[in-house]
């Protein structure tokens, strides 16, 4: 199915960085060229050279602040603007928030929910008439193995990508007689710029987590199988298991014990 991808335009999200920067790596190794938005400009550069030099890849760079309501619309138009049709989809951009009650800024969650959220959905829902009108395309959103349980001081981050991964899922169960697939990535820990922004600085130093190459290999693999969803590693897949097991109120107090605060 990705061979059918080649010399194709995907749109990547939060591809400065992390995640979304291996996508537009892997991607372009496998021929397609690629619309690279984010906010920071100069990391977007930086890797379209990288690219270009490595694959030869085209690339079109769409400076953009997702927590902005009004961007998802403008990003697109500006993408046709271009002459770009995207074949694939990526939604990577998102963010993590860890927090006590008493003091979370409620600003900043609003945005979190306008990122993980409403951008992805608008993104998503402009996109696939087009596909789906073609007879083929793809869409890979970025969930987390914390869509499968609420987790204690990121209970806003959890119940977003919880939110990602049933829209998801219910796309994928529409769209998928039509040529066109919908596959939502839970990844676990990865070493990326995650836990700093999120207000954990210190969680990659004293827990194991997956390299960004594995997680992206694993997404694209599913998305080649048109798979519905996939958890990104093993031990990440069981643990998304054993969460249903237990009980809610197990589970949500277990969670506690890693991303409480420091006092």
């Amino acid at each position: 199915m990705l061979q059918a991808y080649a010399d194709h335009w995907a749109l990547i999200t939060g591809a400065s960085s992390g995640i979304g920067a291996e996508f537009a790596r892997q991607l372009a190794a496998r021929g397609m060229h690629l619309v690279l938005s984010a906010r920071r400009e100069q990391l977007l550069t930086q890797l379209a050279a990288e690219l270009h030099q490595a694959h030869g890849t085209k690339t079109e760079i769409v400076i953009a602040d997702l927590s902005n309501p009004q961007e998802p619309a403008r990003l697109l138009q500006d993408i046709e603007k271009r002459g770009v049709t995207i074949e694939l989809l990526v939604n990577n951009a998102g963010f993590g928030y860890v927090s006590e009650v008493e003091t979370i800024d409620v600003k900043r969650i609003h945005e979190m929910i306008q990122v993980n959220v409403a951008t992805l959905t608008a993104l998503t829902l402009q996109v696939l008439p087009g596909m789906l009108a073609r007879g083929h395309g793809g869409v890979i959103n970025i969930a987390s193995v914390a869509a499968f349980q609420p987790v204690g001081y990121m209970g806003a981050y959890a119940a977003t990508k919880a939110y990602v991964l049933h829209f998801s899922e219910a796309l994928w169960a529409e769209v998928r007689e039509r040529g066109v697939t919908v596959t939502t990535l839970c990844p676990g820990s990865t070493r990326t710029e995650f836990f700093s922004v999120s207000g954990a600085p210190d969680w990659l130093e004293k827990h194991s987590a997956q390299e960004v190459k594995p997680v992206v290999r694993t997404a694209l693999k599913a998305l080649e199988k048109r798979r519905s969803y996939v958890v990104s590693g093993w031990k990440n897949y069981i643990l998304s298991l054993l969460v249903r097991i237990a009980t809610r109120a197990t589970v949500v107090k277990e969670s506690m014990k890693y991303f409480r605060p420091k006092t």
